[in-house]
C-alpha cells in the first residue's frame, strides 16, 4: 500500500498551530485594492483560524 499523499496546494495555504488549529490567510487581498478602504485592507494582513465545520476536511487533506 503506497503512502499517502498530502495535498500540495493545501499545504502551501494552510498552517497548523502548537495546538493543532488550523491557520489561514484572508482572501481579496491581491488585486483591484484601490476601491478597498485602507481598514479593510489592513485587516487582509491578519490571518484567521478556519471554522471548525471546515478544520477536519482541511487536515485530511494537510494529513496530520
Amino acid at each position: 500500500m503506497p503512502k499517502i499523499r498530502s495535498n500540495r496546494s493545501a499545504k502551501k495555504r494552510f498552517h497548523l498551530t502548537g495546538r493543532k488549529k488550523v491557520k489561514r490567510n484572508k482572501a481579496f487581498s491581491n488585486h483591484i485594492l484601490t476601491k478597498k478602504s485602507s481598514k479593510r485592507k489592513r485587516n487582509f494582513r491578519k490571518s484567521e483560524l478556519v471554522s471548525a465545520s471546515e478544520c477536519k476536511r482541511v487536515k485530511r487533506m494537510l494529513v496530520v
